[in-house]
């Protein structure tokens, strides 16, 4: 019998290690075959030759433009750095101490119920901690005039995030907790073979089951632009399965498209205030960039590179997961509740250790589709003006520190963007 203060130990999953030649030998593997594939699949040349030079931002913005972005933006990466090394101080207290194992042993059920449970107990103490800072930034962004949101709707849509990232979060602690139970030794493969196809089939389902929650969507009414854009997409050969409208402006002022899903589900998504609030020639512009994504396939791109990351990291979870963190844990067994928190702080700290690699990767496939748009309008003047009413609008730095558009950003920057469409129109001439 357990007492509140000491887990619970389980019969079914005996505090055995993995099977660590397994455990590296899918480490070492999937690492080698995500290397391969990004030196394949990503498109590391900005440009021909390398880089693009990057223009400097008084060339296209104001004094006053420069002033009140960078003020905005450093305002609002100071909340999201104490933001986020608020949630992983709290994730790793509750993971790498008794604490998070000693709070999971006092709740009751069969296990999958309480793996559950504990899942969603952490993330709620993650949102509370850091529940202030986002109340600051919403402060910010309404003063800003880039939102104005109501604060029920921006409550709501909190809710929402927690939900959905509940149902993530949970999928891969009962894929672990399970698998764990199962095959006390193998574990750590049928983890990261699972993960890996369910990041496929999240990619394919997520424009059905997740982006509904937070939007409605309306295909775009019939007329010149919505043929403007298929004529567009068929003439760069990118099959798509509809043109939809999000009412995007009851949560932003800033404007945005994009295109998801894959095969049967991909559709271009604009935002309503892109529809309704910038010319056409402009619309086009941004649509020829997301479509550009798509006829080079960059979204099954991420998802299978995606796949393969997380075949890395089920192997990473078995190299890590031995008996003396999980006895600091407090917890016994890799196949008991108990070890919920812990895999969850583990999470959190790769994903954050995998930022740059992922953001490195996205900013060179925008940078690709950012080419694929000025060669499908042939439009630099009309792409300059676009860029820089979208940063003008989100309030974007227009050269943010290095270290952090490293880490952090998954876009280049309005100064770089603008110089991919300078050199690529030198090299025309």
């Amino acid at each position: 019998m357990s007492t509140p203060s000491s887990p619970r130990r389980s019969t079914a999953a005996p505090a055995t290690p993995t099977g660590r030649a397994a455990s590296w030998g899918l480490a070492v593997a999937s690492l080698v075959l995500f290397v391969a594939l990004a030196a394949w699949l990503v498109p590391w040349s900005w440009v021909p030759g390398g880089r693009p030079v990057a223009v400097r931002p008084d060339e296209v913005l104001t004094a006053s433009q420069i002033s009140r972005a960078e003020t905005y933006a450093a305002l609002q990466r100071h909340l999201g750095w104490a933001s986020l090394a608020t949630s992983t101080v709290v994730s790793l207290v509750l993971g790498l101490t008794p604490l998070g194992a000693r709070v999971v042993a006092r709740i009751p059920g069969r296990w999958w119920v309480r793996a559950l449970l504990a899942t969603f107990l952490v993330l709620l103490v993650g949102r509370l901690a850091t529940l202030p800072f986002a109340l600051l930034s919403r402060r910010h962004a309404l003063a800003y005039g880039l939102t104005d949101q109501a604060l029920a709707g921006w409550l709501r849509d909190r809710a929402v995030q927690l939900g959905v990232s509940w149902v993530y979060a949970a999928l891969v602690v009962l894929l672990v907790v399970g698998a764990a139970r199962r095959a006390p030794r193998q574990w750590p493969v049928v983890v990261g073979t699972v993960a890996a196809t369910l990041v496929v089939l999240g990619s394919w389902l997520y424009p059905l089951a997740v982006e509904p929650l937070f939007n409605r969507f309306v295909p775009l009414p019939d007329g010149q632009l919505r043929s403007r854009i298929l004529e567009l997409a068929r003439e760069e050969g990118v099959p798509v399965s509809d043109v939809l409208v999000a009412d995007a402006s009851r949560r932003t002022t800033t404007l945005n498209a994009y295109v998801s899903g894959l095969g049967s589900t991909r559709r271009v998504v604009l935002y309503d205030n892109l529809v309704e609030g910038v010319p056409q020639r402009e619309t086009l512009v941004i649509v020829a960039h997301e479509l550009g994504h798509a006829r080079a396939h960059d979204v099954a791109i991420g998802t299978g590179l995606g796949a393969v990351g997380v075949l890395f990291g089920g192997g990473l979870l078995g190299v890590v997961l031995r008996r003396r963190l999980l006895g600091r844990a407090g917890a016994t067994s890799v196949g008991q509740p108990e070890v919920v928190p812990l895999v969850l702080a583990l999470v959190a700290v790769g994903t954050l250790l995998a930022s740059p690699v992922q953001n490195t990767v996205s900013r060179a496939i925008e940078a690709r589709a950012d080419r694929a748009s000025l060669a499908a309008t042939g439009d630099e003047r009309g792409f300059e003006e676009v860029q820089v009413q979208l940063a003008v609008r989100a309030l974007a730095d227009p050269a943010p520190p290095a270290w952090s558009q490293f880490w952090f950003g998954s876009h280049p920057t309005l100064v770089q963007r603008i110089g991919i469409a300078r050199a690529l129109d030198d090299g025309r001439r």
